[in-house]
């Protein structure tokens, strides 16, 4: 049986042709053979180029380095290539949970201003994409990558407030905070280079997981799944 997963939909030619969403009863249609892969991507996964997508918090980077691992993949991490440009430019980087640092916030603010900082990160990730064989954890290569595999968690803003809070050591009051103030940024800078809607435009995605009340081993699995029977062809896949 199939893990809980909300918005699912293939074709048995491996292409998405639509997703739906029972609870809202909303139905995102998408064109007709779109791409989950390039051609010569379909039961290679040394072409395979997966991108996995969220807010802040649900998950995505966890799960991302997780199937990146499982299939002898490479991982590229949006918020890597980020604090990589913030060095070039004379930040100190290190430690965990930069972001939430004051410096981490002053190259945030930076960043909102300067629209040529993301777009550096994302001409490098669309570089790698081309050599296929690589897990995005981004925001943007979504909506920019013409092919690949694309992938959207979904959970509410308590449940990942509730995460941060307990990776970075804040009170709910900051994470819920920094989670707003974080999301507003992101939405704006994205919004203003590529067009697209953050958290609200679900039109690149092949699959959406609602990961609310799932564990990250069950993410796993339930992602792992689908690759394997829908994009690498595996038909013996199993939980």
């Amino acid at each position: 049986m199939l893990l809980p997963i909300d918005y699912y939909c293939f074709s048995h030619s491996r292409r998405a042709d639509g997703i739906r969403h029972s609870a809202a009863d909303k139905t995102i249609t998408k064109g007709e053979n779109v791409k989950v892969a390039s051609d010569s991507a379909i039961g290679n996964k040394n072409k395979l180029v997966i991108c996995i997508c969220g807010m802040a918090g649900s998950g995505k980077s966890t799960v991302a380095k997780r199937i990146a691992r499982h299939y002898g993949l490479r991982y590229s991490s949006g918020g890597d290539a980020l604090k990589a440009v913030a060095a070039e430019l004379g930040y100190r980087t290190s430690g965990e949970g930069w972001w939430e640092t004051e410096e981490g916030i002053r190259f945030l603010k930076e960043r909102s201003r300067n629209p040529e900082i993301d777009r550096r990160v994302d001409q490098k990730q669309l570089e790698w994409a081309k050599e296929g064989g690589i897990v995005f954890d981004s925001w943007a290569m979504p909506w920019l990558l013409r092919d690949g595999f694309k992938v959207w968690l979904e959970a509410s803003e308590e449940v990942r407030a509730h995460r941060i809070a307990e990776r970075d050591k804040l009170t709910p009051e900051e994470a819920l905070k920094f989670l707003r103030e974080k999301e507003a940024r992101t939405k704006r800078i994205y919004k203003k280079l590529y067009g697209f809607s953050l958290g609200e435009d679900f039109s690149p995605f092949h699959l959406i997981i609602d990961v609310n009340l799932l564990s990250k081993d069950e993410v796993f699995e339930a992602l792992r799944l689908v690759i394997d029977r829908f994009v690498l062809g595996r038909e013996d896949s199993s939980i």
